[in-house]
């Protein structure tokens, strides 16, 4: 039998968020890397990736299925591809807007290649990139439940699925309301920090 705990329910549902973030971190920043450093990939891919990231979550499950089984290589998959390309267009379009101005100045200082890109381009576009990490761990949270529902494991969506069998609206609220927390709360102590971090180091910050 499955533990409906709370508690228990969120560590689990959080580690796989973890796991399946982390994944879409590193693959969306390099994809977003690679297609705006070689032409023929941003011309190839970028309108792809915006079409592929209007589809939802969920229609990926099927096919998590079928490759992997009811499991949590699954819910993994899901929550990774769910996150993967929206990082990846923030990283695109946060190069592609870089100043030229910076490119310049980075030029008549000697920075060429690689180190121009890591110490001058990268770091400009920090600020659209946090954005779009922001977005793709939102997106990691609906994949994430739409996993969770649609599969016989624990989490808070497992959870969430009892309490309306059970006809629990108590149940039903409070998983919601705590998924609610989960997220203000990550957002301020991870991503608003990072921000306000970045925002000051580029003089953007009010404060």
């Amino acid at each position: 039998m499955q533990d409906l705990s709370i508690p228990i329910a969120a560590q689990i549902s959080m580690q796989r968020l973890f796991i399946g973030y982390s994944i879409s971190l590193v693959i969306g920043l390099l994809l977003g890397v690679l297609i705006d450093r070689i032409k023929y990939l941003d011309e190839a891919l970028s309108p792809l990736l915006l079409g592929v990231q209007t589809l939802p979550s969920i229609c990926w499950l099927p096919l998590a299925i079928l490759w992997f089984g009811l499991g949590e290589e699954s819910i993994i998959f899901v929550i990774a591809i769910g996150s993967i390309f929206s990082i990846s267009m923030a990283v695109v379009s946060g190069i592609k807007h870089v100043p030229p101005l910076y490119i310049r100045a980075a030029k008549t200082m000697g920075a060429k290649g690689l180190r121009r890109y890591t110490s001058v381009v990268v770091p400009a576009a920090l600020p659209s990139i946090i954005s779009g990490m922001k977005q793709g761990w939102s997106f990691a949270w609906r994949a994430l439940m739409a996993g969770e529902l649609l599969t016989p494991t624990s989490g808070l969506g497992y959870v969430l699925v009892m309490g309306r069998d059970l006809h629990d609206m108590n149940q039903v609220v409070g998983i919601m309301i705590v998924i609610v927390i989960m997220g203000v709360v990550t957002d301020r102590l991870l991503f608003g920090r990072v921000e306000h971090a970045i925002l000051c180091r580029w003089g953007l910050s009010k404060s």
